[in-house]
């Protein structure tokens, strides 16, 4: 049971009651009678075990989108029931409310719902149903709650495709929709055209030009159905927060933004989310299912403070990969990479694969380096400096053993990314 807030009221009279009469007895008789009156309520508020509940949820919503979740309260008993109903969420659900007025009459039912935007991807869980239901007196009643549980699971936001439109463009005019040549190992031929001023003449045809009057290149287009190899480190590293949010949250930004981008260039994806050992993985999959099927996998996945197993990682790739790919790691880039084993792991990978590592800058480090109000900022700044000048070390040593860096603020490294993706299927690289 419950009392509410007139019965707390009434309670309290008894003490200038009993000031003015100067009589114990006074009080205590007043006490009796609200007591009286609350049990009175209560016996005759009708039982809420003998009301049904149950939830309507969606399957899932991406993080930052509105959506409604759904309680339908039924009343089989002969009275009508008023009260209140509280949906229990998270507080990452970001309900503004969760309370609602009930009102049922006999023998019907009533949907209440509570608007919701997640604010934090992963599985969202209900609380129970807790239902009160008042007295005829409203002085108390009954309260009951229900495990009505559900779960939620909040998708990434995928913000960073905004920027697709812009790289499928250049995507089409590389793949020869547009009059773009391309000229390098591991492109395929496209078609023949005549010589303009600019071309290079290293893509003469000269039996095509043999066979015309005029000068006749060869133009070339990106290689398709080639192997794309997406690792997303999920060790402690992935816990570190970049900007507003965990940098595991821009790898996965970035992940879906390079994913959509491959699967429409024709490429093979494989995504798989690892730390000392594989937390989810997507193969297999290509078209429009494939972005669902990455943000469905890589929704739940929290990082684990454990540090990263890349020798075991390496051995992964490995056994993925029975010819030359494209292998993106979405990870930091600092001293303790070197530490952790990362470039001798992955050193002899890049002597038969195309590696890219791709790193969030923490944007709070490059404002520590400009901070100059007192002697607490300027030992800030060197500290920052310091550790800027030992990434950059880092970096210049993955690039001397022909791993390609990335790097960019937790708004940045996805399209960036993207244009290395770009750069290297121009290229031929891929």
């Amino acid at each position: 049971m419950y009392i509410s807030w007139p019965t707390v009221a009434l309670a309290a009279i008894a003490l200038p009651l009993g000031v003015v009469t100067a009589s114990d007895a006074v009080v205590w008789l007043w006490l009796f009678g609200v007591a009286l009156l609350v049990g009175l309520d209560v016996s005759l508020t009708p039982s809420p075990r003998k009301l049904a509940a149950r939830r309507e949820v969606p399957g899932s919503v991406r993080r930052l989108e509105h959506v409604s979740a759904s309680v339908i309260v039924a009343n089989p008993t002969p009275r009508h029931v008023h009260g209140l109903m509280r949906d229990a969420w998270q507080p990452s659900a970001g309900a503004p409310s969760t309370r609602h007025v009930l009102d049922l009459p006999a023998g019907e039912m009533r949907r209440f719902k509570t608007p919701l935007t997640p604010t934090r991807r992963g599985d969202l869980h209900s609380g129970p149903v807790v239902i009160r239901v008042s007295g005829p007196m409203r002085l108390a009643g009954r309260q009951l709650s229900i495990p009505v549980r559900t779960t939620l699971r909040v998708l990434p936001e995928f913000a960073s495709r905004r920027h697709l439109p812009s790289r499928l463009a250049r995507l089409r005019e590389l793949d020869g929709r547009s009059a773009v040549r391309i000229r390098g190992a591991g492109s395929e031929f496209d078609s023949l055209r005549e010589y303009v001023i600019g071309d290079d003449v290293r893509s003469i045809d000269w039996r095509a030009t043999a066979r015309r009057s005029d000068v006749v290149v060869r133009t070339w287009r990106p290689e398709r159905d080639r192997k794309v190899f997406i690792l997303v480190d999920t060790s402690r590293h992935a816990a570190v927060r970049v900007g507003d949010q965990p940098r595991l949250d821009t790898s996965i930004e970035a992940t879906l933004l390079l994913a959509a981008l491959a699967s429409k260039a024709g490429d093979r994806v494989e995504v798989v989310a690892f730390d000392r050992a594989v937390r989810a993985r997507v193969q297999g999959v290509s078209g429009p299912p494939l972005l669902a099927a990455l943000a469905n996998q890589l929704a739940p996945i929290e990082p684990r403070l454990v540090e990263a197993d890349w020798a075991a990682a390496a051995a992964l790739i490995g056994n993925s990969l029975s010819q030359r790919a494209l292998i993106v790691v979405l990870t930091s880039i600092d001293p303790a990479a070197i530490e952790s084993g990362m470039l001798r792991a992955l050193a002899p990978v890049a002597a038969a694969h195309q590696v890219v590592i791709a790193s969030a800058d923490d944007p709070e480090v490059l404002d520590m380096m400009k901070a100059r109000g007192d002697a607490l900022d300027v030992y800030g700044a060197a500290a920052a400096t310091r550790f800027e000048l030992e990434r950059r070390g880092v970096g210049d040593r993955m690039r001397k053993n022909r791993i390609d860096i990335v790097s960019g603020g937790p708004d940045e490294i996805a399209p960036r990314l993207a244009d290395r993706y770009l750069e290297l299927k121009a290229a031929g690289k891929l």
